[in-house]
């Protein structure tokens, strides 16, 4: 029994373009036009699944996928930090902005730590992995770095490691027992 995930990252938004800590907005004029151009070389799944955030619903939707909702595909929940850039969250709280990069347990924002998120993560991978076929998922950095870091077993403190662009795809695959990442696959190239 074969599980596949084709992981999706959510087009671009004014808070990537800005380097801010995302709210719940839309996808920018970029990324709808860029998901659309996309939409003809989506591959045939089993099924779609999408946080619940609008960036990724539209995303799907600009896709042309008719997506379920997956409440553990939600974005990090950056507290107190949710709209500010990362530059005026460093000028105002510089040891806390050091601390969350180094420290996968921190969470100086009073949001969700990033082993939150990857045990979140792993937990949802866990149910996956009995599902046979491919699901296209469409999510945010975080929750795909995370996927990563489990599929291939490597430390918390890799996160940061791993660059994830707007509207890029990773792939998942599992025999049952274990997950592979397969890399240089996208349907983006």
């Amino acid at each position: 029994m074969t599980s596949r995930l084709i992981l999706i990252c959510h087009g671009s938004t004014a808070a990537i373009r800005e380097s801010r800590f995302p709210l719940d907005e839309p996808l920018d004029v970029q990324g709808e036009a860029g998901a659309a151009a996309l939409a003809a070389r989506v591959p045939k799944a089993d099924r779609c699944l999408s946080s619940p955030e609008l960036r990724t619903r539209q995303t799907a939707e600009a896709l042309g996928l008719a997506a379920t909702i997956e409440a553990e595909l939600r974005d990090c929940d950056f507290g107190a930090w949710r709209g500010r850039s990362l530059k005026d969250v460093h000028a105002s709280e510089p040891d806390a902005v050091a601390t969350w990069l180094r420290d996968p347990a921190a969470t100086p924002h009073g949001g969700e730590s990033l082993l939150g998120v990857m045990k979140r993560v792993a937990d949802w991978l866990c149910r996956e992995q009995g599902r046979r076929g491919t699901s296209i998922v469409i999510t945010h950095a975080a929750i795909v770095r995370a996927a990563i870091l489990c599929a291939l077993g490597a430390p918390a403190d890799s996160f940061w490691r791993i660059d994830i662009a707007p509207l890029s795809s990773s792939r998942l695959s599992s025999n049952g027992s274990r997950w592979s990442l397969s890399a240089g696959c996208s349907f983006l190239e």
